[in-house]
């Protein structure tokens, strides 16, 4: 990561996401480059109960998308945590 620009991301929780960040949405500071991973990384960092969603999804502007997905400011990311059924 680089000490280069800095973008804003506006981050919805639903579930079990929701919960951990103790809030529906939050906004992180990313470096220009950041990928969907880095944010996961950043959100384990700052709120380690999601290192045990092994299987949260992210989509961004309604898509999903693998870590390696490229950000850019502005882009809308969604926490999509593992559903149980019953």
């Amino acid at each position: 990561m680089t000490n280069g620009n800095k973008m804003k991301i506006a981050i919805t929780a639903f579930g079990i996401a929701k919960d951990i960040l103790q809030q529906k949405q939050i906004e992180l500071n990313c470096s220009e480059s950041a990928s969907v991973g880095d944010v996961r990384a950043q959100l384990i960092q700052n709120f380690p109960d999601f290192e045990k969603l092994a299987s949260l999804k992210f989509a961004v502007n309604t898509e999903y998308v693998a870590d390696d997905y490229e950000l850019s400011a502005n882009d809308e990311v969604v926490l999509i945590p593992p559903v149980s059924g019953g």
